[in-house]
């Protein structure tokens, strides 16, 4: 069995997970998009902080004595890694609502179209991870999905591309992120991140909501839309390229169209329906390799 099979399971598991995130957003959609971030960060980092330093108290303490027998050069990386994590995590996140709020909902989708392209080339040019043709076709696929699914304004394609790169370099930048668990790693990123938004929450909270459901619904979110799928990034980023990540991102638009079409009864026109075939085809395409290769060990 290919070991890197199971990663790329974690990798295709956290974006599946995403895609299905409209379930849980359309019951808040009465609210404030900065309300339902904040809470959402907030809940993470306690929840995730929770397990962490309480329920797996011993394992941090075990990750604690790794990190102090790591040289000074290697706890220099790992701090800084992580730490610029959480702030590309909170900047995705804080650009994407403002995009949304202030600029445009299409604008704010399209910047996770164009973010797979990104990662790949930034990929191959800042960590050195060789394309193979076909996967480079896959990639000129995806550019021409995108340019048919795109934005004509260039400041909407501007603030787009600032959305996509946040997400592609925390991706790149993870890569690295190696010498600590990944679940301690990402409980210091969301506390980075909330640390980051807490002086934001006064200027741009509306009001504390008062409803039990909105409650229910953050932590719902909070653990099953942000935790998990993000712990599953970072696992996966231990064996799979971070081109590979990027493509897989794919599948997240992909599910958020279908979900949109077949259940919300959303309309849509052939050339969304050809473009977004166009992408599915993009993902095979890069994969195929990985495909091919399972299917070859499970016939031996």
């Amino acid at each position: 069995m290919d070991t890197k099979i199971p990663y790329f399971a974690a990798a295709l598991g956290s974006f599946i997970i995403w895609g299905f995130i409209s379930f849980c957003l359309h019951p808040l959609h009465l609210y404030n998009s900065a309300d339902i971030l904040f809470f959402r960060i907030f809940f993470s980092a306690g929840i995730i902080s929770m397990v962490t330093f309480i329920l797996r108290s011993k394992n941090f303490q075990k990750q604690a004595g790794i990190f102090k027998n790591l040289s000074s050069q290697q706890k220099k990386q790992t701090v800084l890694l992580t730490v610029l994590g959480g702030i590309l995590l909170t900047a995705n996140w804080f650009f994407y609502i403002y995009v949304m709020n202030q600029i445009s909902i299409k604008a704010a989708s399209f910047a996770y179209l164009i973010c797979p392209i990104i990662t790949a080339i930034l990929a191959s040019l800042i960590l050195k991870e060789k394309l193979k043709l076909i996967q480079w076709i896959a990639v000129a696929l995806s550019m021409i999905s995108c340019v048919m699914l795109g934005t004509t304004s260039f400041i909407e394609l501007l603030f787009s591309l600032i959305v996509a790169l946040s997400y592609a370099f925390y991706l790149i930048s993870q890569k690295r992120n190696s010498h600590i668990e990944k679940f301690v790693i990402l409980t210091f990123q969301m506390i980075s991140s909330a640390v980051l938004l807490l002086p934001f929450f006064p200027v741009f909270s509306t009001q504390i909501p008062g409803e039990i459901s909105f409650y229910l619904l953050i932590v719902i979110l909070a653990v099953v839309f942000t935790i998990i799928p993000l712990l599953l990034n970072l696992i996966a980023l231990k064996r799979i390229d971070s081109a590979t990540m990027g493509i897989l991102l794919y599948i997240n638009p992909l599910l958020n169209f279908s979900i949109a079409f077949f259940y919300f009864h959303e309309k849509a026109n052939s050339a969304q329906f050809l473009a977004y075939s166009i992408l599915l085809l993009s993902i095979v395409l890069f994969n195929w390799n990985t495909f091919s290769k399972n299917s070859q060990t499970q016939k031996v």
